[in-house]
């Protein structure tokens, strides 16, 4: 006759590999929680990027639907996404960049590189706005409504998928 006590290390194992599985399945790994969805966009603290004309709070609450994209040279996700900036850039959309943690030199030269879809920018060498946007890693970007509200925050490059998915509707809603 079996012992049940024998049984409860077998069971228990496989009960806590089903529960790792069920959460691991449950959301969108990329989809970082923000507690600034909804709220002002905190304000926008930038130093000058070469001869870029840089943005401010007032660009953020200027009655468009925006995005605020933080990047940097260094980033190979960010290098993926960027011909989806240009294309959305092209289309009109209005793309604020941060320049994240980098060195002025290699983000013009990535810019040079790869081409400007940035409205205005600005670089945040020290990391000040990026705290204060909860920015975890690059890329990253952010929906801003005409009233500098926090529509939507997206961790990772942007993908078509992406763009199509979550980004073009809040879009849409402009013309709405």
């Amino acid at each position: 006759m079996v012992k049940p006590l024998v049984l409860l290390p077998p069971v228990a194992f496989a009960a806590l590999a089903g529960l790792f599985l069920w959460g691991m399945n449950r959301t969108d790994p990329t989809a970082l929680p923000s507690a600034l969805i909804g709220k002002a966009a905190p304000p926008v603290e930038t130093v000058a990027l070469g001869e870029a004309q840089m943005f401010t709070d007032a660009d953020l609450r200027d009655g468009k639907i925006k995005l605020v994209n933080f990047w940097a040279s260094w980033c190979a996700p960010c290098r993926v996404e960027h011909p989806t900036l240009k294309a959305m850039a092209e289309d009109g959309v209005e793309i604020y960049g941060v320049n994240w943690k980098d060195k002025p030199a290699q983000a013009l030269s990535f810019l040079a590189e790869l081409g400007d879809p940035f409205t205005k920018i600005g670089a945040d060498p020290k990391n000040t706005m990026g705290l204060d946007w909860g920015v975890a890693g690059v890329p990253e970007t952010f929906v801003i409504d005409g009233e500098g509200t926090v529509l939507l925050r997206y961790a990772g490059p942007i993908t078509q998928k992406v763009l199509d998915e979550q980004i073009s509707p809040l879009l849409a809603g402009e013309n709405e």
